[in-house]
C-alpha cells in the first residue's frame, strides 16, 4: 500500500488506498458534465487542429498538440481538467476501470476505481496540475505511467 501511494505521488497524487475512500457511482449530472467537457475539447480540436476526439488512444496525441500549441491556457483549469477526463476515459476503457465519485475532507472528486483493489486514480488533475505550474506535460507518458501503476497494483493484489 505504501509503495502504491509513493508511486501515486509521482503521478501527482493519482492514487489512494481503500481505507481513505468513500466512493459512490457517478450521478447523471456528473455524466452530463463529463460529456460537456469532452464535447468542448472535441470542438477545440476540430476548430484548431482539424481533427475530432475519437475515444481512442490517438486522442492522447490530440491532447498533446492542444497543449504544445498553447491552445489551452495555464489558467483554464476547467479545460485542463476536461483533458484529464478524456485521459481517464481512455484509461477506463483500456484497463477496465470504473468512474466513481470520491469524497473526503477536501470535497468531491471524480476518480477511477481499480476493481478488486479498492484503489483509485485521479486522472482529472494529472494534466492540469502540471500545466498550471508551467511544467511540460507528456500526455502519452502520463497514460503509460498510470497504466503501469494499475498493472502494479493488480499484480500486488493478485492471489497468484
Amino acid at each position: 500500500m505504501l509503495r502504491a501511494l509513493l508511486v501515486a505521488l509521482t503521478l501527482g497524487a493519482a492514487a489512494v488506498g481503500a481505507q481513505d475512500l468513500q466512493p459512490e457511482g457517478l450521478s447523471p449530472i456528473d455524466r452530463q458534465y463529463m460529456q460537456q467537457q469532452r464535447d468542448h475539447l472535441d470542438g477545440l480540436a476540430r476548430r484548431h487542429l482539424g481533427e475530432p476526439l475519437r475515444g481512442e488512444r490517438s486522442d492522447l496525441a490530440v491532447l498533446q498538440r492542444l497543449l504544445d500549441r498553447g491552445l489551452v491556457a495555464r489558467e483554464d483549469t476547467a479545460t485542463l481538467q476536461g483533458m484529464g477526463m478524456v485521459l481517464g476515459s481512455l484509461l477506463a476503457a483500456d484497463l477496465d476501470l470504473e468512474w466513481v465519485v470520491h469524497r473526503d475532507n477536501r470535497g468531491r472528486s471524480r476518480a477511477l476505481r481499480i476493481p478488486g483493489t479498492g484503489e483509485l486514480l485521479f486522472p482529472v488533475t494529472m494534466i492540469s496540475r502540471r500545466h498550471e505550474v508551467g511544467a511540460r506535460v507528456d500526455v502519452e507518458e502520463l497514460y503509460q505511467r498510470a497504466a503501469d501503476l494499475v498493472a502494479e497494483i493488480r499484480h500486488r493484489d493478485s492471489p497468484f
